[in-house]
């Protein structure tokens, strides 16, 4: 038996002896933060703050410009193949946005919450929307139509800069999950989605990461681009492996350096003898 196993039931037995650590309120995924597919859990909230340098008359007049509109939970705020009319800067609460292929099947492409926009590519109206947006909480946002946009942009330069930032955050969310769906196997980008979850909401507990959020296998496999059974199945062989340990209620990253070491290269080609890699059809 390896040393690392040893010290996998080593930590089984003393925490059998002493009480798990006091945990807070359970994360509903995503959070308070953005989330998207990404090799690091770093930066994924840089967009929410693209407007954060407009002056107070600024402000003002976006809002004269804007509509306030509230959306409530599992409420869809625009489906994928709608006309375009202008974009939705998120106040509060969290939105889902996914694609949905012609099978049905769907890809999470972000979770964005509070200070983030939605509903490009287009800026101007006169497309269609690509993606599909669904509150995943009550929701409040400021609406600016096309036409304003075009005015707004020509009116407040310190908006257009402000739009272009926001837009480069954008770039660099679907420029990293393009990037993990296409360089990295489907086990690599699980054990980095999992790493980035207990990064953004995980609780120490000796060696242990504890990820305190409420995640589904559905809502995994739409990020990491697989299907629910693959991601049960692949669970249930990092827990037999002792990588984690999977409850009701939590994910417990057992041994996070060696699930770290499987999105490197070395690792990737050795789990490749041991781990499908492919879905099952």
């Amino acid at each position: 038996m390896g040393l690392e196993m040893l010290s996998t039931d080593f930590e089984a037995k003393r925490r059998q002896h002493e009480p798990a650590p006091e945990l807070p309120q359970q994360v509903v995924l995503p959070g308070d933060r953005a989330l998207f597919l990404s090799e690091s859990a770093e930066g994924l909230d840089d967009g929410a703050h693209f407007l954060d340098s407009l002056t107070s008359d600024e402000w003002a007049k976006l809002r004269m410009h804007g509509r306030r509109l509230a959306f409530a939970t599992g409420q869809a705020i625009f489906t994928q193949g709608d006309r375009h009319g202008g974009i939705f800067i998120i106040e509060s609460g969290k939105v889902h946005v996914f694609y949905t292929a012609p099978s049905g099947r769907q890809i999470t492409l972000a979770y964005w919450t509070a200070g983030h926009f939605i509903g490009g590519p287009e800026m101007t109206g006169g497309g269609i929307h690509i993606w599909s947006a669904e509150a995943l909480s009550d929701c409040r946002m400021l609406f600016i139509p096309a036409t304003a946009l075009k005015k707004l942009v020509v009116e407040l330069p310190n908006f257009a800069l402000c739009l272009l930032q926001g837009l480069a955050a954008k770039g660099r969310c679907y420029s990293a999950m393009a990037q993990m769906l296409g360089t990295r196997s489907v086990i690599e980008r699980l054990a980095q989605f999992l790493m980035n979850l207990g990064k953004l909401h995980g609780v120490r507990d000796g060696r242990a990461i504890v990820i305190n959020a409420k995640v589904t296998h559905d809502q995994i496999a739409a990020m990491v681009g697989s299907t629910r059974q693959w991601v049960t199945m692949m669970m249930k062989r990092f827990q037999k492996e002792g990588l984690v340990t999977v409850t009701p209620r939590h994910i417990r990253i057992e041994r996070p350096h060696a699930l770290m070491e499987m999105v490197s290269k070395r690792a990737a080609g050795e789990a490749a003898f041991r781990l499908p890699l492919t879905e099952p059809r």
